[in-house]
């Protein structure tokens, strides 16, 4: 007795459909793991050609630039980004057909930067083209602030419980109702709450409501500013402090300190000893010190 067995297998992670046929096998020697080894061998068969027809593509593509041969590559091997965006949309809220779209803009960038002469796999190449699109998406639609996955999971399901509450009593829930329903505390939902407002970054041009027209941009201290006049400051009472010291003792210390001179070149420059420098350099900080303690 045989039989005829058609497995047809369409993967929504792989490129395209398996299908595998078993003839006149005679029943009591067909097993479930002569299916799996045929199944898999079709498999690799099959990646076998779409490797080898994709380098044909690549080629013909490369040398004519024709935009039918690239729509043929990216339908060939589509299968790759169906496999990163099945991946992200288990880690993510994103839907899956969106990342799709976005995996499928790496694979055409990839697809355009494959260099042939190179020797190696198109899969290899276009997988981290079609990752990093994708990552990059994500990464721009998140959220500046960080929530806790277990606070976003609330908010979510806060989304479906205010819904039917809705349609329920005609009214939104307090604060009360829905601590409730989440099971948590209402100073907890309160925290949940405030954190979905502070999630988004605000404008420094928006307006802060008040009857001048002012936005953040004019309410907020400018620390450059500031650190500005600090410096300022200290120059001023530097000046007052050299002021106070003995004209060798000053016009060392400006030597040394304003103009970066090595003790040496400064004995050099005032044909003095560096023992001296050093000297007169330990008795103007000693007194400009004192100066700065006495005005504070």
């Amino acid at each position: 007795m045989t039989i005829t067995l058609t497995c047809s297998e369409t993967e929504r992670v792989g490129n395209t459909a398996t299908d595998v046929q078993i003839k006149d096998v005679p029943i009591k020697n067909l097993q479930a793991t002569d299916v799996e080894i045929d199944v898999q061998h079709t498999r690799s068969e099959q990646s076998g050609e779409i490797k080898q027809q994709t380098l044909a593509l690549l080629h013909d593509y490369q040398t004519t630039e024709l935009p039918y041969l690239k729509d043929r590559i990216v339908r060939l091997n589509l299968g790759l980004a169906r496999r990163e965006a099945h991946y992200w949309a288990n880690q993510c809220q994103e839907n899956y057909e969106d990342l799709l779209q976005v995996g499928s803009i790496g694979l055409v960038s990839a697809i355009d930067r494959f260099d042939l002469t190179k020797g190696y796999a198109f899969s290899t190449f276009a997988l981290p083209y079609i990752r990093g699109e994708i990552q990059h998406y994500l990464r721009d639609k998140s959220s500046v602030v960080r929530v806790p996955r277990r606070w976003s999971e609330m908010l979510q399901k806060s989304a479906s419980i205010n819904q039917k509450f809705q349609a329920e009593h005609q009214r939104f829930p307090s604060d009360i109702e829905m601590a409730i329903a989440l099971d948590i505390s209402v100073a907890e939902w309160q925290e949940v709450q405030l954190a979905k407002q502070n999630r988004q970054a605000i404008s420094l041009d928006c307006p802060t409501g008040d009857d001048e027209g002012h936005c953040m941009m004019d309410i907020l201290p400018d620390h450059g500013y500031r650190s500005f006049q600090l410096v300022d400051e200290d120059r001023q009472r530097l000046r007052q402090g050299l002021v106070t010291l003995e004209q060798h003792t000053r016009q060392i210390i400006e030597f040394v300190f304003f103009y970066d001179l090595t003790q040496k070149e400064v004995a050099e420059k005032m044909n003095i000893s560096v023992i001296t420098v050093s000297r007169h350099v330990k008795k103007g900080v000693g007194s400009l010190k004192s100066f700065f303690q006495e005005n504070n």
